[in-house]
């Protein structure tokens, strides 16, 4: 029950702040304004490529990983991990808005990778894959596909994730 009620709120609170509005001048793209079956084939995609997580803490679900306070465990409901990778999705829109239609390929790969990792974050510099959306250069092939190693070496799975993810998300 207490997961249930967590859950709830979390999507709640995210709902909620995707309708505050933007100061300044012309706003970024928000996540609700994604087409919803775009993120849909996002939500198929990770699911079909994270798979069931099980018991493998501290990732449940669909590779959502805990976080200090959480309190979801791995016999959740295939519904309460739905409805979680949703909720870490849309977040993870929201956080990369400012990349307009590129934003729900670069979340889905946040969602994977890590968002910091991307963006860079203190000695973590920014990625190639950033710094040529931010100069407006959309030819980005090449480095969102080389998010495809571990530990140095290059994993055909991965690869053939980021391939589909490339090919199912990008918007020319």
């Amino acid at each position: 029950m207490r997961m249930i009620v967590a859950a709830l709120c979390l999507i709640l609170t995210c709902g909620g702040m995707a309708a505050q509005p933007r100061g300044g001048g012309s706003s970024p793209p928000t996540a609700l304004q994604i087409p919803a079956s775009l993120f849909e084939k996002a939500v198929a995609c990770i699911k079909d490529f994270e798979g069931w997580h099980g018991n493998h803490l501290p990732y449940v679900g669909y590779g959502h990983k805990l976080l200090p306070g959480e309190t979801f465990t791995p016999d959740m409901s295939e519904a309460q991990a739905d409805s979680l990778l949703r909720a870490d999705l849309m977040k993870l829109c929201r956080m990369c808005s400012r990349f307009g239609k590129d934003a729900l390929l670069v979340a889905t790969l946040s969602y994977n990778v890590g968002h910091y990792r991307l963006v860079g974050y203190g000695k973590i510099p920014k990625s190639k894959l950033i710094q040529k959306l931010e100069a407006g250069d959309r030819n980005i092939y090449h480095e969102y596909i080389s998010f495809r190693c571990y530990k140095g070496k290059v994993v055909p799975s991965i690869e053939r994730r980021r391939k589909k993810e490339f090919r199912l998300l990008y918007i020319p």
